[in-house]
This record gives C-alpha cells, sequence and structure tokens, in this order.
C-alpha cells in the first residue's frame, strides 16, 4: 500500500532529476546563453548534453524492456537482451570497421553485425518444428562464443591505438554529438514499446506455459519469433551506438517487480522508464566524478548491477 503512494512520486522525482541531467556536468551552463546560437553553453547543450541525455534514456529503456521480454519468454531470470549473442555481433562488427579503416562508419558496421546475428537466429527459428528456447540459447552462446573468437584474431592484428578503440567501445558510452545522432535509438526503442504493448495479451499467456498459450489459440512461435527478432534488432540499434552496456536488462526488470508486486505484462511501461531513468544517473554519475575525462558508463553499471547480480543468485538459492 506504502509502495503504491510512492509510485507517483517516483515517478515525479525521476522525471525531474532526468529533465535537469543535461545542465549537470563538469562545465556550468546558464540558461539564458540556451537561445544564443554564438555562445559556447548552446552548442555545449544542444549538441552534447542535451542528445548525450537523450541517448541515454532510450538506451536505458531498450534494454530493460528487451531484459523483461527476454526473461519472460525464456523463463530464465538471469535472461538479459545480450542472451542472445546480438552485442557480441555488433561489437564484432565495430572492431572490423576499426581495424580495416571504416572508423567513419562504426555505428552502420555494430548495426549490420548484430543484423547478422539476428538473420541467422531468424533462420534457426524457421527450422525448428516446435518453438524450442533451449535451442536459441544454444545457439546464442555459440555465436558469442565465435565472435569473442574472431574479436581475439582482429586485435591481433590491429595495432595499438585500433585495440584501445576496440576496448573503449566495449565500456559503453553515450557520447553523441548533435540531436540528429538520437533519431535511429529513439524510434527503436518507441517501436519495442509499442511492440510490446501490442502483444501485452500474448506476453501474459506465454507467462504461464507455452502450451496454456498454445490451448489458448496463440501462434506461440510466430509471436516468440516477433518479440525476439524485435528486441534483437533494437538492441542491435542501441549496441551500435553506445556500444554494450551492461547489467542494466538484468538488474531493473527485478527490481521494479520488486517494487510494484506486478505481472510482468503489466509492468512493459515502468521498466521502460526506469531503465532509461537508471542509465541516465549511471551517465551523470560517469560525467561527474571530477575526473579529466568521462567514465565508460558500462563501469558504472557494472559497479551497481554486479552485487546486485551475486544478490539475485543468492536470493534464487
Amino acid at each position: 500500500m506504502v509502495l503504491s503512494k510512492m509510485n507517483p512520486l517516483l515517478y515525479l522525482l525521476s522525471l525531474t532529476l532526468i529533465i535537469i541531467a543535461p545542465f549537470h556536468g563538469q562545465i556550468p551552463i546558464e540558461l539564458y546563453n540556451l537561445d544564443n546560437p554564438t555562445t559556447v553553453d548552446y552548442k555545449l547543450f544542444w549538441d552534447i548534453r542535451l542528445p548525450r541525455v537523450i541517448v541515454a534514456f532510450f538506451a536505458g529503456a531498450i534494454l530493460a524492456l528487451g531484459g523483461l521480454l527476454f526473461q519472460s519468454l525464456f523463463k530464465n531470470p538471469m535472461s538479459t537482451p545480450y542472451t542472445l549473442g546480438v552485442a557480441s555481433g555488433s561489437t564484432l562488427g565495430v572492431a572490423f570497421a576499426i581495424v580495416f579503416g571504416f572508423s567513419s562508419m562504426l555505428s552502420l558496421f555494430g548495426f549490420f553485425g548484430a543484423l547478422f546475428t539476428v538473420v541467422i537466429l531468424f533462420a534457426l527459428t524457421l527450422k525448428l518444428k516446435s518453438y524450442e528456447t533451449n535451442a536459441l540459447l544454444l545457439v546464442g552462446i555459440a555465436l558469442a562464443f565465435f565472435y569473442n573468437a574472431a574479436l581475439m584474431i582482429l586485435f591481433y592484428l590491429s595495432d595499438e591505438s585500433q585495440s584501445f578503440e576496440i576496448i573503449r567501445f566495449t565500456m559503453g558510452s553515450v557520447d553523441v554529438v548533435g540531436l540528429d545522432q538520437t533519431l535511429p535509438i529513439v524510434v527503436a526503442s518507441l517501436g519495442l514499446l509499442l511492440l510490446s504493448n501490442f502483444y501485452k495479451k500474448e506476453l501474459k499467456l506465454l507467462l504461464t506455459s507455452n502450451d496454456y498459450a498454445y490451448l489458448k489459440g496463440i501462434e506461440v512461435k510466430e509471436v516468440n519469433t516477433i518479440l525476439l527478432v524485435s528486441v534483437s534488432i533494437a538492441v542491435g540499434v542501441s549496441v551500435s551506438i553506445t556500444g554494450p552496456i551492461g547489467f542494466v536488462g538484468l538488474i531493473i526488470p527485478h527490481i521494479i517487480k520488486i517494487v510494484y508486486k506486478k505481472s510482468a505484462e503489466q509492468l512493459i511501461l515502468p521498466i521502460f522508464f526506469y531503465g532509461g531513468f537508471f542509465l541516465v544517473v549511471s551517465d551523470l554519475i560517469a560525467r561527474n566524478l571530477g575526473s579529466s575525462s568521462d567514465i565508460p558508463i558500462g563501469i558504472i553499471t557494472a559497479l551497481l548491477g554486479g552485487p546486485f547480480f551475486i544478490y539475485l543468485i543468492m536470493r534464487k538459492r
């Protein structure tokens, strides 16, 4: 009862923090300069700070909502949006672009790496007589091992600066320049949100069991395929821009389930919102620790998510 009364207040406080996030950083911004294109404050806010917060919010939303869907469809509380190897495929694509001189198209190569993985997974689902989630999980693990081996080859072929650039990408970053860079991730996240709401009824039935959903007239294989492929594409867009950012898709769904105490299909919007909020806060911490350069956001999420992951394992025991 207390938590239900606190929920509107939590939304309001979280939304307030998201709104003020672009104004906080190592360099202060004066509000009266935001309408003057000739000032440094104007360029800092509109070209760097605001795009960064937008990317952080919608990337976090994709990862959190993707985590919820994967945990529900695989019926595994430890599943993440990276379970099927999409992030590894995107990372390999970016590493290939760095080593072979396509540094101006990193996001494009990252997306095609993720898309290649999605195509493999989709082709596999067409071969299965029934929807076998265990088979997909094993394929995802195998793809991740293959991509990691290929990545080691690229590390071997790269020079020192290229190796550093690859490593820096794997740490995650929401450092983008210009509002036009935010459009792909905004479209991908809103599309995933709309699709998740459209299949809310089917998701509720699938949470019980695939057999129960089938008896209720749900095309289990079709629905699972659409949701998993959609999540994978959205995650591919996110990773190609921000790099792999861990633990968001793991911890946010579990935290929101504890706070709201509702079934997963009723938590789509809260998890979407608080996933974005969590990454905005993580980025706020990363760029306000007083160091000469921003700490990679993936390090912050890992520091917060690692202990919680251990807590989840002990709680399940």
